[in-house]
């Protein structure tokens, strides 16, 4: 097999940074292509409020370098180094206006101009290292104009004149640094014009996103239902029908989790460690959380969890509509997310009037393993997912899903048939809380057999969603670009 060169470009690589299920996939696929043997290097951005140079020791590689982004403009770029594990090093992209001003990631009002700059600064810092690469992979919206360059003004660079570029979508609904729905027609990107310079008011409304598909080599998605949805209406976020056109070149592969960072048998993190031949361990981890979180310690009571963003899309209208009937079960609730009030604040006062079954907490990814190994179930009851890693990580720790039946969860959680005993999790299809409500019913129906549900947590714990397969299916698909 001949090795690769790869850089994967990424807003975010966890533990580095992260927001959410994009910073473990940007930590987990290059360390897995690179213990594949190949030559891989990372890009990111360099937080200044968030990430300490100190505390990852960070190298300064090269400094006060200067990037233009046209025929006349130019920033002034540090790029720093640390490694992701052992030979796979990592390299951040340092401007103290653009990415050191905020304590948080995202939500800057000039949103597209950071990541413009990123952009073309990554690019830049391939051409310093004189990296060959031969396949430039760019996860998600922060990323999408790193394609197009390399067709417009990066087209003559030696370094980079073999690079195929793979654009991963992790997030539909996320285009550029505003929401597309709220866009004036007047200033909608159709993405074939010039790109306007930075300092323009116009720069705010490019939509990487849909350059991205117009321009990359090979479009993908992180599930292939995923796939499939976006090229509807339904699931297109108005990108359905460039999305269509180019259905040749988009490819599905499911995401997977790091299985050394999430295990059971030595999480330090939970209370008790436990394997799929110790069950009776794993209800410690229960009886742990309920006495955390004041809830009454009665190990037969079925614990659920979501450790998802509180939004929309994560299904908590579902979860609102379906909360009273469950709190009317011997049942208890703990909800550990941030995100949109509308959904928090009913939340809280739910809290406020079931003390003794209904917990809520801010995200602390500290816990989240202990939640899970703590619970029986796992709530995602989604609008739309595109992957989504908690129901595998859930799955992992015996912590049994109950999911809607769209993007990555049709793919990863099959739905338990009484019939033949066979199955992961228990899902739905209709966006409704009737069918929500009636597969709680069938998980905590199934619950009451012991034997029945010893085998069902066996099976989703000894379930194989590690990164090794996307991984290999990964080189797969650059190789196939290599061809073209």
């Amino acid at each position: 097999m001949k090795k690769l060169k790869i850089v994967h470009i990424a807003s975010e690589v966890a533990p580095f940074t992260k927001t959410g299920g994009l910073g473990d996939v940007t930590r987990s696929l290059p360390k897995a292509q690179y213990r594949l043997g190949h030559e891989v290097r990372t890009i990111t951005p360099l937080y200044g409020k968030v990430l300490s140079k100190k505390k990852h020791n960070l190298k300064l590689t090269f400094s006060n370098v200067k990037v233009y982004l046209n025929s006349k403009e130019a920033v002034r770029i540090n790029y720093w180094q640390g490694y992701a594990m052992d030979g796979l090093p990592i390299y951040f992209v340092e401007n103290t206006k653009y990415f050191s001003q905020r304590k948080a990631l995202y939500g800057s009002k000039h949103e597209n101009a950071r990541f413009l700059i990123f952009n073309v600064a990554s690019l830049k810092l391939i051409s310093l290292l004189k990296f060959s690469a031969d396949i430039v992979h760019c996860h998600d919206w922060q990323t999408g104009l790193i394609p197009y360059y390399l067709k417009t003004d990066f087209r003559y660079s030696k370094t980079l004149k073999k690079a195929k570029t793979i654009f991963t979508i992790h997030n539909l609904v996320f285009q550029f640094g505003k929401n597309w729905w709220q866009v004036p027609a007047e200033k909608k990107d159709y993405g074939h014009s010039r790109l306007p310079h930075i300092n323009n008011p116009d720069v705010e409304y490019i939509n990487f996103a849909k350059r991205a598909i117009l321009s990359a080599d090979i479009i993908n998605t992180v599930s292939e239902k995923y796939r499939d949805e976006i090229m509807t209406k339904s699931f297109g976020q108005d990108l359905h029908r460039i999305l269509k056109n180019r259905n040749k070149r988009l490819f599905g592969i499911i995401n997977g989790i790091d299985y050394n960072t999430y295990n059971p048998e030595n999480d330090t993190n939970i209370f008790k460690n436990y394997t799929y031949n110790s069950f009776e361990d794993k209800y410690l981890n229960k009886e742990y959380i309920q006495n955390k979180y004041n809830l009454p310690i009665n190990s037969q009571i079925p614990v659920f969890c979501t450790t998802s963003r509180v939004t929309f899309q994560k299904g908590f209208d579902l979860i609102l509509k379906t909360i009273i009937q469950l709190l009317n079960l011997n049942v208890q609730v703990i909800f550990m997310g941030d995100g949109d009030k509308n959904y928090l604040k009913p939340i809280k006062k739910l809290v406020k009037e079931n003390p003794k079954k209904l917990v809520w907490s801010s995200f602390n990814p500290k816990e989240e393993t202990l939640l899970y190994a703590g619970s029986d179930f796992f709530l995602l009851p989604s609008n739309h997912e595109p992957c989504g890693i908690n129901q595998l990580i859930a799955m992992r720790y015996g912590c049994v899903p109950i999911v809607r039946e769209v993007g990555g969860l049709h793919d990863t959680v099959d739905n338990f048939d009484p019939s033949t005993k066979k199955g992961t999790g228990f899902t739905f299809k209709a966006e409704n809380p009737f069918a929500f409500y009636g597969a709680i019913i069938r998980a905590l129906e199934a619950k009451k057999n012991k034997s029945l549900w010893y085998k069902i947590l066996k099976r989703i714990m000894k379930e194989s969603n590690s990164w090794e397969i996307p991984a290999k299916k990964y080189i797969e698909l650059y190789k196939r670009v290599l061809k073209k």
